[in-house]
């Protein structure tokens, strides 16, 4: 299984030799996988009527119960290495979201892997291994053992004490942890050593979370002191404050149209030097509007990306999404404070994946929410009409408006099982490239890298349509990733944007106006959760604020990002020249250049600035548990 990981992944740059560690650790989580399986086995076979040799019941038991196992677990293993195919994550316990959406999750999975050839191979080798367990059975049975009582109570004991041992994992005072796995430089090197039953059901305690108020307060002045807001009111009173119009924002009525682009992947684009050149229409707005560099999601995932642009507060909910949880759906956003705008959504497929509809209808005044039925364009795959055709769809609604209007257009076909309709193929030419080179520049596939070049021609077209239109030039077009795609992007980033997944969460973000904004390229280390409140800053207006976003625009304004990998554990900051991150279990910290492939010194100074983003990181995910349940409309 490792070895086939191996293979399937992009970063074989690291060599076997430079892997041992992982194999030999990954070994070590099999042995105590196992271990889990043989104890009740020994347990059970002790038993003289559940005996796999001497009773004909126990052999019959033993041999349905090791069959059930076998399925269990090449089905687990298989799924995980699908898993592992679509995400570069080894199987968690996130996997159980995708059941709350279970018949769009279904058709996704239909639609990109091959299944039923999937589901024979798992029924040939199950085949296979009960047969060889079947015939060693019989060969065993043959077999003639004698030994007393006392040999057969101290084999027990020795069975069971190093099948304990097993368990346990090491010469320790604490067990072997699955986090451990993180502890050797990289999060590629990790997945190599799980295996899924450690991954899947170590994730599942943390399930359920929760806010420490205590923590929250004791973190208020770091918040006040990164945000720019005075912390003397009662808590948590500070949190919400009122911004007045900044100098320099526009004095008319623009539209906004906010564009949240699917797997909107930075290092796979053109901005960033990419030498396969998929996004070259993309790349020609950046250079006319004002574009943020380096942005990063607070963590990966459509339905967390969502949520953090429209509420301003990441998603730190473990595995679940926080659009799931009925507790958190009630959220204030910054958009309704556009007053006289019309508000629309548009997506090409069903809001009801991830309880998106919740949260966007129970929280946007008025919405105008337009999903798959409502357009005349056909369905191509799981997720809805193409997104050039959604484009054109909603540029035909926008055009009709007499209002200012914001809108938010959510696109998905950059998606597996990255369709291409027959309809623009005479238009969009599909290219090839070397598989080296593929891999050498980020993309698993020519499906994958067509289907990023595609969505390019979306935004070409969608914007060759807008020029059309009298709304274009009192417009902000909005471009932000919803979040971005593990893989390896040594060819192009420090290392550490591979080996600690920045590249899962960086994506560009792009405000687009010509005749309003003056063209410039920033660097400021920004996050998603800034969208809505830089757009307000770029209006006229007085808003409320009330979450963990920043006005990227106001020169007060501190440049870094949260992060948070909740398949991993994980929070951290991204800061000046350092990503800082810790596991919420261990306690066990890291930082890593974002500048170069130079070690961090362990010196003074360094010290100094790791603990600084330790606090930084602690107190934006304790205040970002209590937003999650506490940022309710109205102040409530």
């Amino acid at each position: 299984m490792r070895l086939g990981l191996f293979i399937l992944s992009d970063q074989q740059s690291y060599g076997l030799s430079q892997l041992g560690g992982s194999f030999f650790l990954g070994l070590r989580y099999d042995l105590r996988m196992i271990s889990w399986l043989l104890i009740p086995m020994l347990v059970l076979g002790s038993i003289p009527v559940l005996h796999p040799f001497s009773s004909g019941r126990g052999k019959k038991f033993w041999m349905i119960t090791l069959a059930v196992a076998i399925l269990f677990a090449l089905f687990f293993f298989s799924v995980d290495f699908a898993h592992y195919a679509y995400l570069e994550q080894r199987l968690n316990a996130s996997v159980l979201n995708y059941l709350e959406d279970a018949r769009i999750s279904m058709d996704m999975v239909w639609q990109s892997y091959p299944i039923v050839r999937m589901v024979l191979a798992v029924l040939l080798v199950a085949a296979v291994l009960i047969w060889i367990i079947h015939r060693a059975h019989r060969t065993v049975s043959k077999q003639s053992f004698t030994g007393t009582k006392r040999n057969r109570i101290i084999s027990f004991a020795v069975c069971f004490v190093v099948f304990g041992f097993f368990i346990f994992g090491r010469f320790n005072q604490y067990p072997l942890r699955w986090s451990d796995a993180f502890a050797q430089g990289s999060d590629y090197k990790a997945y190599l050593a799980l295996n899924p039953f450690e991954s899947f059901f170590s994730t599942l305690k943390f399930r359920h979370s929760t806010y420490d108020e205590k923590k929250v307060k004791a973190f208020a002045p770091v918040i006040g002191e990164h945000f720019n807001f005075p912390t003397d009111l009662p808590f948590p009173a500070a949190f919400r404050r009122t911004v007045n119009p900044r100098p320099g924002a526009i004095t008319t009525q623009p539209n906004i149209v906010l564009v949240i682009c699917e797997s909107f992947s930075a290092y796979k684009s053109s901005m960033y030097g990419n030498p396969l050149n998929t996004t070259p229409f993309f790349d020609s707005l950046c250079r006319q509007g004002i574009f943020f560099d380096r942005c990063f999601t607070p963590t990966y995932g459509t339905a967390r990306g969502v949520w953090a642009t429209i509420t301003g507060t990441p998603d730190v909910e473990m595995p679940k999404t926080a659009s799931r949880n009925p507790a958190a759906v009630d959220q204030h956003t910054i958009i309704n404070d556009l007053t006289g705008y019309e508000k629309f959504y548009f997506l090409g497929g069903s809001t009801s994946w991830a309880n998106i509809r919740g949260v966007l209808t129970n929280n946007i005044d008025g919405l105008h929410l337009y999903e798959q039925e409502d357009y005349k364009a056909e369905k191509i795959d799981v997720w809805g009409i193409s997104d050039k055709n959604l484009f054109l769809e909603a540029n035909k609604v926008l055009a009709r408006q007499q209002k200012p209007f914001f809108a938010i257009i959510q696109t998905a076909d950059n998606h597996r099982p990255y369709t291409i309709p027959e309809e623009d193929l005479k238009e969009f030419k599909k290219i090839e490239a070397p598989a080296d080179s593929l891999a050498k520049y980020g993309f698993e596939s020519l499906a994958e890298m067509n289907a990023f070049r595609y969505t390019d021609f979306g935004y070409q077209k969608f914007i060759e349509a807008a020029r059309k239109e009298k709304y274009f030039n009192n417009t902000i077009f909005v471009f932000i990733g919803d979040h971005g795609i593990p893989g390896n992007a040594d060819a192009l980033f420090p290392r550490s944007w591979t080996a600690q997944r920045l590249t899962s969460m960086h994506v560009p973000l792009l405000f687009y106006a010509p005749g309003l904004l003056a063209p410039r390229r920033i660097n400021t280390i920004s996050s998603q959760t800034d969208v809505l409140p830089t757009i307000a800053g770029l209006l006229n207006i007085k808003y409320t604020n009330s979450t963990l976003g920043k006005d990227l625009l106001d020169s007060a304004t501190k440049g870094f990002a949260f992060i948070f990998d909740p398949d991993n554990s994980m929070t951290g900051v991204v800061k000046g020249d350092y990503l800082y991150r810790k596991q919420l279990v261990t306690k066990k910290a890291e930082l890593v250049s974002i500048v170069n492939n130079e070690p961090v010194p362990n010196d003074a100074e360094h010290a100094a600035i790791a603990h600084d983003m330790q606090v930084l990181t602690d107190a934006l995910y304790e205040t970002a548990k209590f937003m999650l349940l506490n940022n309710k409309k109205g102040g409530k």
